[in-house]
Formats: structure tokens, C-alpha cells, sequence
């Protein structure tokens, strides 16, 4: 059973610069919230309570405004500063402290997952046992994204990063849950030419001893990369419209933590006074019925 979460909430944030120059990327406003919010609520729709996001050096002070450590989740967030980007699998040995002996989920943190099944597929997936296990999607343009192709019993067989020619349509999503040998094989792994450890690297040894797996995010469910800017407020844009006309939010940590009684209606209240007097506080209010 996987417990704990990290979230990779570091970078640069170069393709929307010039936003991303006073602000971190996870921090900007995806609709009505923070883009932290929503990799946030993957994990703990897994019910993953032990959190890590790793931030870059000097806005740690920035993400404790949104996100305090003595929260009302009913969740545990520690925080780690990454000097410079080096890449997705320096998670691990920034968070080895953290992980322990245990095992990890790693999520990216400008990345955005919605659906009626989502929960399900956490909840059966948290449950690995060994190895590795990665979430796939359909894509239009598979040669933009890191691609999969998938053997009997969901195994990997194949992964190749922006193909320019593939048969393969399932785009590797930026949510990742390892065993804790993850340590020991980020360890072994050495600089790309662009100087960062690569993602694709270390989830080809997983494969090539057979132990990565994948499950597909298919039709009912969303995955969004909001790495750009027309990325982000198409994203923006799909939030705005399924909570305009449902009448629920995306993304409620409160209502998720609610949901699972990891909270109760006074810690509600105190993250009622928390935000303040907003759109968000009104929809807390209305699942206490104050």
C-alpha cells in the first residue's frame, strides 16, 4: 500500500515566463484555485495522508501562504527546496529522508487529472505491491509527449520520448507510483545531454526487469499538461465549465478530506476563516450548511 506523496512543484516554468518570473507555476491561478490544489487532490483521492512537495529555493515561504504545514486536511505536508531543476527522478533523492523504506507516489505538479473513475483507478493502484506502475491517456499528438506501448496484463513493453513516428497513442501522464527500490535505481542513473536525470530512464529499468506496468485513463477521464500558457487556459477554461454547470468544485480539498473524515466541520469552519470571504469559502460553507 502506497502512503506517501510527492509532489514536483519546482522548475522553471520557462514556456509561460514572463509569469512565471515573480510567481511559481504551481501557485498561479488555475480557474479558481491554485494549480497546487489539484495535483494536491490526487493524492489524497488515493488517500494518501503523507505529503512531500519540493519547491524551488526561496518561494518555500510562498507555497506556506496557500498551503500552511498545520493545515485543516487531515493530512500531513512536509516541504523540501530543490537548489535547481535536475530533473523528475532527483525527487527521490531529495526525498529520500522522507520516503524511507516505504513506498511512493510522485506527481507532477502542472498537471491536471479529472473523471468519474479516477478515484477508482487510485484506489486499485495504490494497493502495489512491487515495481512500478504508470498512468496512461489518448492523445491527439503523441510525437509532444513521452509514449507507451502496452502488452498483455497492462506491461510495458515499449517507451519512447516524442516519437516522430509511432503506433502508439497512450501518452505517458505525469503521475507515477514506485516501490522503494526507486531510491536505489535514481541513484544509478546519470545526466541526459540537457544535464537533468531523465523520467524515461529510470521507468525503462523498471521495465527492462519487467516490472512496469501501466493503467489507462481512458474515455470519462481528463489528463491536462498545463506546461503552456494555451495549455493552461484550456485547462482554466474545463475547470470553469463542468463546475459552472454541475455546482460542485474540482479540486475541494476541504470536501475531499470531508469526504474521507479525515476532518470535521469545525476544521471547515477554521479554513472558512483561513481564505477568507471568496467564492471558495462560500462553496465550504455550503457543505456545513452555515
Amino acid at each position: 500500500m502506497i502512503k506517501k506523496g510527492i509532489i514536483l512543484a519546482g522548475g522553471m516554468g520557462t514556456r509561460m515566463s514572463p509569469l512565471t518570473k515573480a510567481v511559481n507555476k504551481q501557485l498561479l491561478p488555475l480557474y479558481d484555485k491554485p494549480l497546487i490544489f489539484y495535483p494536491l487532490s490526487v493524492l489524497m483521492l488515493a488517500g494518501i495522508k503523507k505529503i512531500l512537495i519540493i519547491v524551488n529555493k526561496g518561494q518555500l515561504h510562498q507555497f506556506k501562504k496557500v498551503l500552511p504545514e498545520n493545515n485543516n486536511l487531515g493530512i500531513t505536508i512536509q516541504y523540501k527546496e530543490q537548489v535547481k531543476p535536475g530533473g523528475l527522478p532527483e525527487a527521490f533523492t531529495i526525498g529520500e529522508s522522507f520516503i524511507k523504506k516505504d513506498k511512493v507516489a510522485l506527481i507532477l505538479g502542472d498537471n491536471f487529472f479529472y473523471g468519474q473513475s479516477l478515484t477508482n483507478i487510485l484506489k486499485k493502484n495504490i494497493t502495489l505491491k512491487s515495481g512500478a506502475k504508470i498512468f496512461i491517456h489518448p492523445v491527439k499528438k503523441p510525437h509532444l509527449y513521452g509514449v507507451a506501448t502496452i502488452g498483455k496484463n497492462k506491461k510495458v513493453l515499449k517507451l519512447i520520448e516524442k516519437p516522430k513516428k509511432t503506433k502508439s497513442n497512450l501518452a505517458v501522464t505525469g503521475l507515477y507510483f514506485f516501490d522503494n527500490k526507486v531510491i536505489e535505481y535514481t541513484k544509478r542513473l546519470k545526466p541526459s545531454k540537457r544535464g537533468e536525470l531523465e523520467i524515461i530512464d529510470l521507468l525503462n529499468i523498471y521495465k527492462n526487469k519487467k516490472k512496469l506496468s501501466a493503467d489507462l485513463i481512458g474515455r470519462g477521464g481528463s489528463w491536462l499538461d498545463t506546461g503552456s500558457i494555451k495549455d493552461f487556459y484550456s485547462a482554466s477554461n474545463f475547470i470553469s465549465t463542468i463546475e459552472e454547470r454541475q455546482g460542485l468544485k474540482i479540486a475541494c480539498l476541504e470536501e475531499i478530506a470531508l469526504n474521507k473524515n479525515w476532518i470535521n466541520k469545525n476544521n471547515i469552519k477554521n479554513s472558512i476563516s483561513f481564505y477568507g470571504n471568496c467564492n471558495y469559502s462560500d462553496y465550504l460553507k455550503s457543505l456545513i450548511n452555515v
